[in-house]
């Protein structure tokens, strides 16, 4: 496979490999299990699409740790996205609730990264549509930082504080496969990149403005 580059041109690395990420859902299962207390009543939903498959993965997991097949399913989130105006009309993904609901249950939503919080803004909002859970916890690969919402995952892969403006890719061989691998750049950006990031580089100028002597 070609190697990736991020947005500047650098080579990208991986953040995290194959039997990186079942290390990681194999610690993230055990940890729902110690704080649901057995996770009897956990139900797993992945937002589409690599959410999906991560949550599938950690079905299997909390299986081989409890005994017990632990509800799976996915949310669709298109529909409740803050920014649907702003961007191109996007297919709809598939919402699939377990047999069993969720009424009542602990819901873990399921995600590759975390970054601004918006995209869990718009699955509490589905799921709200859905039916009232018991509680409502987040997993995720990895947790990029720089929050734009008030909102926390209970379950870490693995922390990448990012700068604004760079992205992390996740990719895998084949669209299907369910081991995507988390591409970060090797260098931090420097000089210009990070004078465009402050509040009054907005506004053209490029050092801040001088404040009154009291």
């Amino acid at each position: 496979m070609d190697a990736q580059h991020d947005d500047t041109g650098n080579a990208a690395r991986p953040v995290l490999e194959a039997p990186d990420i079942a290390r990681v859902l194999t610690r993230i299962a055990h940890e729902i299990v110690e704080r649901a207390k057995g996770a009897d009543d956990v139900v797993l939903l992945g937002i589409p699409t690599r959410g999906v498959f991560l949550a599938r993965r950690l079905a299997d997991k909390l299986e081989q740790i409890t005994g017990r097949k632990t509800p799976v399913g996915s949310l669709d989130i298109t529909m409740y996205r803050d920014d649907l105006r702003l961007r191109p009309a996007r297919a709809l993904a598939r919402t699939e609730i377990p047999g069993e609901g969720i009424e009542g249950s602990l819901v873990v939503l399921v995600d590759d990264v975390l970054f601004s919080g918006r995209t869990i803004r718009a699955a509490l909002d589905a799921l709200g549509d859905i039916g009232r859970p018991r509680a409502v916890q987040l997993a995720v690969l990895v947790d990029r930082g720089h929050r734009e919402l008030p909102i926390r995952a209970d379950y870490v892969g693995k922390n990448l504080p990012r700068r604004c403006g760079r992205r992390s890719r996740c990719s895998s061989p084949r669209r299907t496969a369910v081991t995507p691998c988390c591409s970060a750049s090797s260098r931090p950006p420097r000089g210009p990149a990070v004078a465009r990031t402050l509040p009054y580089a907005r506004e053209g100028r490029t050092a801040a403005p001088a404040r009154p002597h009291a």
